[in-house]
């Protein structure tokens, strides 16, 4: 499994294929898609919701959670905000 550092801390990476340097560190806000709500996100955080949003768009139900998981365990505000 893959991991990268981000401000001092370690993240394992949930999935292999993901683009998880498109934009290095840079944050970028995600808005929620019901509420319009938003929150700042490392891009590589950023590949990992895109993830959860194309797998629960293809019903791939085992990978939407794995990234539900992920996203609960390392930020779980912005699960809050953008997935809960």
């Amino acid at each position: 499994m893959k991991t990268i550092e981000y401000k001092g801390k370690t993240y394992k990476l949930p999935f292999k294929d993901a683009n998880y340097t498109l934009d290095g560190d840079k944050e970028v806000e995600v808005a929620n898609r019901f509420s319009g709500e938003t929150v700042k996100l490392p891009s590589f955080a950023v590949a990992v919701y895109d993830v959860i949003i194309g797998a629960e768009a293809l019903h791939q139900y085992d990978t939407q959670r794995k990234g539900l998981d992920w996203f609960i365990k390392y930020f779980p505000k912005a699960y809050t905000v953008l997935l809960d």
